[in-house]
């Protein structure tokens, strides 16, 4: 998009370009999401970001009214698979504030100064102020949510020093933490109540633009979760997924909503522009921003349905499909390591290994009372057969999965291994790795179907048309 489109996008307050670009208000000193309700500025007026990070960098503020902090990601990092979009899909994981830049370098195979030249040339910001804005977006679900003390969040949403989380707030919302915390919204006319401790859970709302069909999503977690460590509850249409996490820090416990329009019960379908509900149960609240983005990996909230649909509806065979389910998502993973396990060994054996290795919980709840094992114990537990040459590659990084991973190179990886079928690596690119590209191996696909054919073989599977 040019400039210009981008302005039209703004004037229209169209919410399909949420999260894609920024725009900020130089008379007022504001940057804001395209949607935003607020009275349009005069174009002269307005500049235009690739990031939020970007806009504050430029000495800009975030609006008050929408928020453009709770946007959903730019669905370019899930499509990308160069340098930049790597290392965007690291910092949401928050490997910088786990491991520096030189962490992040380390893990694309580049040097930090070419991390940061690039990062800056292409989104202008690199990647600490990057870093920078997704804590201050930690830092206000935090202060907002949950009622723990301010200390206690600025370590937690990533920040060196109290110092420092003091002077971000106050430069990316021109209001200090209380401040902040005091302008939570309010229901009933009453702020909203916050529990007092993490124990509690953190509630959030997992944005995603465009219409959402939550059915098929549910439905496959359904079919796929693991006693132990996954639940699916409650009647199609307001079933709760529910799984356990290993996270860096800690562990945590997730819970997420099926949502679905008002006034079309059973048609799974979110109002465009919603979001789902959650809620984290988190034993270290610095976990939270690697917890929502593994979550959003795993539901596919970052993807562009709108992109989507008008290519695979242009098509003959998939018009009549997009149209009857628009929005329709391609999950991901929340631990790809586990998922590549799980897609080789199948879901009764998945079980079985949970039993045998998972690890316990040092608060169970409900039925949720282990981690998946991870790689290492798997691979000295089982050490022959595909299964273990798979947990020996990935204890020891010879296959990665992270969300920096290199695509190409992990597939390839995967093939070098024993007793990995064709399919079964499609499957882990597909999932674990987050390509929304992927045609299975031996199928009749056409290239017209590019780059979306990991989504258009989810069509065909909900249309009964594919096994």
């Amino acid at each position: 998009m040019d400039e210009d489109s981008r302005y039209e996008a703004v004037r229209s307050r169209d919410a399909r370009f949420d999260g894609a670009f920024f725009f900020a208000v130089e008379t007022t000193g504001i940057y804001c999401r395209p949607s935003c309700p607020a009275v349009t500025p005069k174009r002269r007026n307005v500049r235009f970001f690739t990031t939020a990070a970007a806009a504050q960098g430029s000495g800009f503020r975030a609006c008050r009214r929408c928020r453009p902090d709770a946007v959903p990601g730019s669905a370019d990092w899930n499509v990308r698979a160069d340098v930049v979009g790597r290392a965007m899909r690291l910092i949401g994981d928050g490997v910088v504030d786990r491991e520096g830049v030189a962490g992040l370098a380390a893990r694309l195979g580049y040097s930090a100064r070419q991390v940061q030249r690039q990062l800056t040339a292409e989104l202008g910001a690199g990647p600490v102020a990057l870093a920078r804005a997704q804590r201050a977006h930690t830092a206000r679900v935090l202060l907002q949510t949950t009622g723990l003390p301010v200390t206690e969040i600025a370590f937690a949403a990533g920040f060196a020093s109290v110092r420092q989380f003091n002077d971000t707030i106050r430069e990316v919302y021109a209001m200090t933490p209380s401040a902040l915390r005091a302008a939570a919204p309010r229901a009933g006319g009453r702020t909203a109540r916050r529990p007092g401790t993490p124990t509690a859970g953190i509630p959030l709302r997992l944005a995603h633009r465009g219409p959402y069909r939550t059915a098929p999503v549910f439905d496959l977690l359904e079919r796929e979760a693991v006693p132990g460590i996954e639940e699916v509850t409650g009647p199609p249409g307001a079933r709760v997924y529910r799984r356990t996490l290993r996270l860096p820090y800690g562990t945590g416990i997730a819970a997420v909503q099926e949502r679905r329009a008002s006034g079309r019960p059973g048609s799974g379908v979110a109002h465009p522009g919603g979001w789902l509900d959650a809620r984290l149960h988190l034993t270290d609240p610095r976990d939270l921003t690697t917890a929502v983005q593994r979550l959003r990996r795993l539901f596919d909230l970052d993807a562009d349905p709108f992109a989507v649909d008008e290519r695979l509806g242009a098509d003959p065979r998939l018009g009549p499909l997009v149209a009857a389910r628009p929005g329709l998502r391609s999950p991901g993973a929340a631990d790809p390591e586990e998922l590549a396990v799980r897609t080789l060994a199948g879901r009764s054996v998945a079980q079985e290994l949970v039993r045998r290795y998972g690890k316990a919980l040092d608060a169970p709840c409900g039925t949720l009372t282990h981690l998946f094992p991870e790689p290492a114990v798997l691979a000295e537990a089982e050490p022959g057969g595909p299964l273990g040459a798979l947990a020996a590659a990935l204890a020891d990084g010879a296959v990665r999965l992270d969300p920096g991973a290199d695509r190409d190179d992990a597939q390839a990886a995967l093939e070098s291994l024993p007793g990995l079928g064709s399919a079964v690596v499609a499957a882990i690119r597909t999932r674990a790795l987050g390509d929304p590209d992927v045609a299975p191996p031996g199928a009749d696909i056409p290239d017209t179907w590019r780059p979306w054919r990991s989504y258009a073989v989810q069509h065909l599977r909900a249309a009964g048309e594919w096994e």
